[in-house]
């Protein structure tokens, strides 16, 4: 897959990391009222989109879910990215697994519409390989294209990836309200046992 820039996914303990590494635009995913990381002081010149909210895929109380007018900012920005080979795309959350997975395969989806969402995720698990896509932001990207299920369906792969590799994930992601996203790789009944941890 050839990329129009450069990109790098990664947590908040991984910025100070990236402070040298040529960073010209970040997308800041943060939870609501956790403090602006301190390692942008130091990057250099950028242009910066800082979005707020909870890492959930559904309504859960006192959580700020995923709206469509942030997915809306989003490839607003993602339009703004100059497609040169100087050009380096950072999108960070807090583990740099989730959410910035996500909003990293809208941007790519929208700046290299010809690729098939099994690419673009393709290239996420090269760079990330312990990715786990937020359904709700992949939803709504997905209408907002109009890739007509393109990305969900290649994220109902990475879910099953993953699981394979670590078969523990189901428990955990169910525990904190994910079962959908492990219902979407495995269906029914087995996605309600590993869930439950019942193997």
């Amino acid at each position: 897959m050839r990329l129009p820039f450069r990109i790098t996914i990664c947590g908040i303990d991984e910025l100070a990391g990236h402070c040298t590494a040529g960073v010209s635009h970040v997308l800041s995913i943060l939870d609501p009222g956790h403090p602006e990381p301190a390692a942008f002081g130091a990057f250099g010149a950028h242009v910066r989109l800082e979005l707020r909210f909870n890492d959930i895929i559904d309504d859960t109380p006192d959580m700020l879910l995923p709206a469509p007018v942030q997915v809306d900012q989003l490839l607003e920005f993602g339009r703004g990215l100059p497609a040169e080979a100087d050009a380096h795309l950072l999108v960070h959350c807090h583990a740099g697994i989730s959410r910035s997975s996500a909003s990293m395969a809208l941007l790519l989806a929208q700046a290299v519409a010809d690729c098939s969402g099994a690419e673009i995720f393709a290239e996420l698990l090269r760079i990330r390989p312990a990715i786990w896509p937020n359904l709700r932001l992949l939803e709504l990207g997905d209408a907002a294209l109009d890739r007509r299920g393109d990305l969900l369906a290649a994220a109902r792969d990475v879910y099953r990836l993953q699981l394979g590799r670590r078969p523990e994930l189901a428990e955990q992601y169910g525990a904190i309200g994910r079962a959908r996203e492990i219902r979407a790789a495995l269906g029914g009944q087995a996605a309600d046992r590993m869930a439950e941890g019942q193997g």
